[in-house]
């Protein structure tokens, strides 16, 4: 049995009949990790335990959970079983394997090879047929390494306070925010967090993730402080002066600074980057790849011309000839 993959808002395997991170609802997905484009008010869900604490807390309502810790086999449908492996994404987040007497798949979801301070370490499993995000799927999106970027970004905090004003980092409030608490914090930086990031951290810290002191923004308070916040939260009105920074593995490109409106940009990615994404390949070693999101036909093209059989889900794919 050849797998059969398609895409539609999200992966669909019609063999098994499950979704795997559909963005609408659907009867049964598997979600990897809780980010709000990767969940939705499905029938019947499985992920890890952490992401369904998290994707409550973010969706409420009720649902049929599964939940399966790293690494534990879990019958799925009548012959093939299915376990979970971490992403090194954000805190909970999976990769799904699934084992059929046919052969193996993986589907990765948004993954990190890249060591963190506020996710699992990312899981290399073996597959057959590899279904992965390339979110920064050319050759110039390779991240600085991570220790300059810290220091680049501790100094940029400290020397914001140290001239009088507060230093402002846009993050998302899921995954990045939490990164940002574990850097700072080690560098003994006074932390206060918007309040949806505050209300996150409050479940990181009820699963066990221990997290620096931080206090939840107050207007009259903030001053001495290091702010995380979303870009454009209401909450910037009330901070003056204040120097202004984007976290994110875009500030690779030139734009993206003036795209925020912000002082500065930092790369600090919770995605692989380029050769993190060819290392997986390798690790992985698959006959075939299937490459979503982000640049996922150029990168399909590249695996193509190192000699992997390799397409972009739901794209057009434009051979390469040898002349």
């Amino acid at each position: 049995m050849a797998w059969e993959v398609r895409y539609k808002k999200g992966v669909w395997l019609p063999q098994l009949g499950w979704w795997l991170d559909a963005q609408h609802a659907t009867p049964r997905a598997f979600v990897s990790h809780a980010h709000s484009d990767h969940i939705a008010r499905h029938r019947e869900v499985l992920c890890t335990p952490a992401t369904a604490k998290l994707m409550q807390a973010r969706l409420g309502g009720r649902r049929q959970m599964t939940t399966l810790p790293y690494g534990r086999r879990h019958a799925l449908e009548f012959g093939c079983e299915v376990e979970l492996h971490p992403a090194g994404h954000i805190l909970g987040s999976a990769q799904f394997l699934a084992h059929t007497e046919h052969g193996s798949l993986l589907y990765t979801g948004d993954f990190k090879l890249r060591p963190g301070l506020a996710a699992e370490p990312c899981a290399t499993p073996r597959a057959d047929v590899l279904i992965m995000e390339t979110t920064f799927g050319l050759p110039k999106y390779a991240m600085p390494p991570t220790e300059q970027v810290v220091a680049d970004l501790v100094n940029f905090c400290r020397e914001t306070l140290a001239a009088g004003a507060t230093p402002v980092l846009y993050a998302y409030s899921l995954g990045k925010t939490q990164e940002l608490m574990q850097i700072l914090g080690r560098a003994g930086l006074p932390l206060m967090l918007h309040p949806q990031a505050y209300a996150i951290s409050r479940v990181y810290e009820s699963l066990g993730h221990a997290l620096p002191a931080h206090t939840e923004f107050e207007p009259m308070r903030h001053a001495g402080h290091v702010v995380i916040t979303p870009p454009q939260a209401p909450l910037l009105a009330w901070i003056n002066p204040k120097r202004t920074a984007a976290v994110t593995g875009w500030a690779l490109d030139s734009a993206t600074k003036y795209r925020y409106g912000c002082d500065a940009v930092f790369p600090l990615s919770d995605h692989a980057d380029f050769p993190d994404l060819l290392a997986f390949v390798e690790r992985v070693q698959p006959k075939v790849v299937y490459t979503l999101h982000g640049f996922a036909k150029e990168f399909a093209a590249t695996l193509r011309n190192r000699g992997v059989e390799a397409w972009a889900i739901g794209q057009g794919n434009q051979l390469e000839l040898s002349l």
